[in-house]
């Protein structure tokens, strides 16, 4: 426990240092960071071969490799993140009252981001520097099965924090891999940690909600859907269900059900299903689809309508209707996202609408929810809250605000 308010104590003393650092500092740490990776990926590889040879869970291995490309594609998040603007001290509205009051309302930090998050290094390079670009310090504890990669990742972010002569605990990992440490981290920390971001499965989910004093951006099940109407194109509706599943399996934005109206079944179903068993893609469908291959495929059962597989599995369902489909949405997702495909107008807008995800979309594949592609850089995190930030989070979710009142010795009547 100990170890862990060494670490609080840290990032809050990092903080107030981190008030009076000069913007262009941050952008030189960022674009310092960009270069070590570069300078780096062999080391980076070697470290999370390490990983991959020890990872028990094999369903993880694509989500925790590290290589050329993705070390790229890393960099390249890093350097949108670099050119963004200060967000902190912008005026986002300015009003005067009849009394002469001004009122401005500008943004601030958060202070100290805790994530906790599972598989992906890298969230590790991501989040830093976001946190870092948003006047924010960081503490992040990876899951123990990208242990290696995550250290290093951390550990180059930190050198170019020295190097550019801010304190290095604005961004801090956490070594110890004690599971307990979780825990400690929801319901211990709340005097040092401002806000908690988790991201992964279902025991995270259960932890969060069972230990956290700390107030949460839940970034929790990506269980998405896609609804076809029988509106639908099909070679586009084909093209967009093969992406959003088999594109990347095991990222948040991967559908795992699909819903169909069942007036499309015998125009769109065959096809759409024919197309992702060639693919390798297991099917589980519901009696109505099942018995357009006369009962040959996998049975969905109830749990198939919770599950967020993360991996080239689907479950299919009938619906009547978009209303049909709103009401399954409903009643299994995660607010995470859901698309609809369709070419009727109106029943995209009741289905936008309709549902509560924090991304809905018509027409458009789900593997599109990624602060990169929202033109974020990258994202903390995919926020299934009611509550703001929702959606990816990027530097200007991870702000807040306050009022900045002026007067000419204004008293109240």
């Amino acid at each position: 426990m100990n170890y862990l308010k060494s670490i609080g104590k840290n990032a809050k003393k990092a903080f107030e240092d981190l008030k009076n650092v000069n913007h262009k500092k941050i952008k030189k740490v960022l674009e310092n960071y960009n270069q070590s990776l570069l300078k780096h990926t062999n080391e980076i590889i070697r470290e999370n071969l390490k990983d991959v040879k020890n990872v028990k869970r094999k369903h993880l291995v694509d989500r925790l490799i590290l290589n050329k490309k993705r070390i790229e594609g890393i960099r390249h998040s890093i350097n949108e993140i670099a050119k963004f603007k200060d967000p902190i001290g912008r005026v986002l509205e300015t009003w005067r009252r009849p009394n002469n009051l001004t009122i401005r309302k500008i943004t601030t930090p958060i202070g100290v981001i805790g994530v906790i998050y599972e598989s992906r290094p890298n969230v590790t390079a991501d989040v830093a520097a976001l946190c870092l670009k948003s006047g924010n310090c960081s503490i992040l504890r990876g899951g123990s099965e990208a242990f290696n990669s995550n250290r290093l990742l951390a550990n180059l972010f930190r050198e170019n924090l020295k190097k550019n002569y801010i304190n290095q605990n604005c961004v801090q990992f956490i070594e110890n891999k004690n599971r307990k440490i979780v825990d400690r981290l929801l319901s211990k920390m709340s005097a040092y940690i401002d806000v908690i971001v988790p991201r992964g499965g279902k025991g995270l989910v259960a932890k969060v909600q069972k230990f956290s004093n700390v107030h949460v951006i839940g970034h929790l099940e990506g269980l998405c859907h896609i609804y076809v109407d029988k509106t639908a194109n099909i070679k586009m509706a084909i093209e967009l269900i093969t992406n959003a599943k088999m594109r990347r399996t095991s990222i948040c934005g991967a559908v795992e059900t699909l819903l169909i109206e069942e007036k499309a079944l015998n125009s769109h179903a065959k096809e759409i299903i024919n197309t992702l068993l060639s693919l390798g893609c297991e099917v589980r469908a519901d009696k109505k689809v099942n018995k357009l291959f006369k009962g040959k495929l996998k049975k969905a059962v109830e749990k198939d309508w919770k599950t967020e597989y993360l991996d080239a599995i689907i479950s299919i369902k009938a619906v009547k209707n978009v209303k049909g489909a709103i009401e399954h949405i409903l009643k299994y997702g995660t607010m995470h996202t859901d698309s609809i495909i369709t070419n009727n107008k109106k029943n995209a807008e009741i289905f936008l609408n309709g549902v509560n995800s924090s991304i809905a979309m018509h027409n458009v594949s789900t593997q599109f929810a990624d602060g990169g592609e929202f033109g974020f850089g990258g994202e903390i995190g995919i926020s299934t809250n009611k509550l703001p930030p929702r959606g990816p989070v990027g530097i200007n979710q991870l702000t807040s605000y306050k009022y900045l009142v002026s007067g000419k010795g204004i008293v109240r009547p």
